[in-house]
């Protein structure tokens, strides 16, 4: 099995690496060794995680494979992550009442899952009180919080991008603007939507709609204030994430998301049903230019703009045949990516986490597992539209069972030794292979042990990239 098998072996399984990276952690020329160094000696890392979902259960998780790590709260967290984490109530929009909550605990690192605290400030409130966290400030934040500050940062910085047919501040702006465009046309809800403010259409009147829906109707209250309108680009999805200290970053493993409800990409638009990585993914020459023309160009605009990013940038890119062209930004991991991507994470993630937040990264530690992992989401019956919640869950333990498979919890609450549903994404069942088709089937072996009345879940999370031949060239570590 290509898979490294500590990845599953927990804490004591992971010293060996991280005695490695003590051996190999460069010291300054004045004589301080990084901060990882420091926290090897000492052992006694304490992390505050914020957020609830499954991204905030795989970083918990993953953080308690560090021996570095002495202790990991997360706040509020869920039914499961109540295994991995100790989990303390907190409204995760508060951003005065999380940075008390870091103080009273004394957090070494907040780690922060959702965008929403990131686009309220989070991050500059931590600065204001001299609190080390992993997030970008309020101002640069807004690559995520506003798709109009987005598109105006990239064409000021020559990122390329789809075009643009308006920024439209009413409805009748906007219905007159789809006159003159080409279809398909993609409109976006400028603020945040939870993933589901935006359509690609080549229906006028499917457009118009949606645009009453989102300024008329209020669908997405203040976030519909103004619309984009955009043309659509044809090509391939792909999640691209680096972790940053602004300067320095690590690119993590490529994804691709599984955005509509049910097979075949069939069914309404949602937060994401699964997603999966493998080595196949890039070449080393496309990878090179999305490095070149979207990653450097991105970070070095955040510096010229005087906007200090520490933490992690997604980029969400559609690769065109003229070149790969951004589709969106988030100033966050995604979800469910997050779940596929460390599970492939072969390095202490926890060490580098401390260090792109505190402005020393080292992008030579980061290693990844050779193969593939998948992500499958086990949705409640009725999302994204309705999720009917209070369901109990069975077959969690023989799920776990399954080797190189890992059950990460989203909608859970627990009462006792029993879980219930408590959001639309209840599960996501991930997995690692030594191919992307060995990934999927413990994947899929794990997702029919689990038992939700009413849940449902696709059945081809990467199942089309399995059957196309491997690329020449392809990323694998590093």
């Amino acid at each position: 099995m290509a898979v490294n098998e500590s990845t599953f072996a927990g804490k004591e399984a992971s010293r060996t690496a991280s005695e490695r990276l003590r051996e190999s952690t460069p010291v300054d020329t004045d004589g301080r060794a990084a901060v990882s160094f420091l926290f090897l000696q000492t052992n006694n890392m304490k992390i505050l995680i914020i957020g609830g979902g499954g991204r905030e259960h795989a970083i918990a998780w993953k953080l308690r494979q560090s021996a570095l790590v002495e202790k990991i709260w997360c706040a509020p967290g869920n039914g499961g992550i109540s295994r991995d984490a100790e989990c303390v109530p907190l409204n995760v929009g508060d951003v005065q009442a999380a940075a008390d909550l870091a103080v009273n605990l004394g957090a070494d690192l907040t780690i922060v899952g959702p965008e929403l605290p990131l686009v309220q400030g989070i991050a500059d409130e931590f600065k204001r009180r001299g609190l080390t966290i992993l997030g970008p400030p309020k101002m640069a934040a807004q690559l995520e919080g506003s798709k109009i500050f987005a598109k105006e940062f990239m064409e000021r910085n020559g990122i390329p991008t789809a075009g643009v047919y308006g920024v439209c501040e009413t409805p009748d702006d906007a219905c007159a603007k789809l006159d003159s465009v080409s279809w398909p046309v993609v409109v976006k809800a400028d603020g945040l939507c939870a993933g589901k403010g935006v359509l690609v259409t080549s229906s006028a009147s499917e457009a118009k709609e949606f645009i009453q829906r989102v300024m008329i109707g209020h669908e997405f209250g203040e976030a519909g204030a103004r619309v984009l309108l955009e043309e659509g680009l044809a090509g391939k999805e792909l999640s691209y994430i680096v972790l940053t200290d602004g300067s320095n970053f690590i690119s993590l493993a490529p994804t691709r998301d599984h955005k509509r409800a049910f097979d075949n990409d069939e069914g309404p638009n949602t937060g994401g049903m699964g997603t999966y990585s493998t080595d196949g993914m890039l070449t080393r020459e496309l990878e090179e230019e999305i490095l070149a023309k979207i990653v450097r160009p991105t970070l070095a605009g955040l510096r010229k703009e005087n906007m200090e990013y520490r933490g992690f940038i997604f980029f969400g890119l559609m690769l065109t045949n003229d070149g790969p062209k951004v589709l969106e930004y988030n100033c966050r991991l995604g979800d469910p990516e997050t779940q596929a991507i460390l599970l492939r994470a072969d390095f202490d993630f926890a060490a580098a986490c401390m260090d792109a937040a505190t402005g020393k990264l080292d992008a030579s530690h980061a290693k990844w597992s050779k193969g593939a992992s998948v992500c499958v989401v086990m949705a409640s019956e009725g999302y994204p539209a309705n999720p009917v919640l209070g369901k109990s869950i069975a077959g969690l333990d023989e799920a776990e069972k399954v080797p190189h498979t890992a059950v990460f919890h989203a909608g859970t609450k627990r009462e006792g030794e029993n879980y219930y549903t408590s959001g639309g994404r209840i599960l996501g069942i991930a997995a690692v292979g030594e191919s992307l088709e060995a990934a999927a089937r413990s994947a899929y072996d794990a997702a029919s042990r689990i038992t939700i009345p009413g849940a449902h879940y696709r059945k081809d999370i990467g199942m089309a990239a399995a059957k196309q031949p491997k690329m020449a060239g392809v990323r694998a570590n590093g």
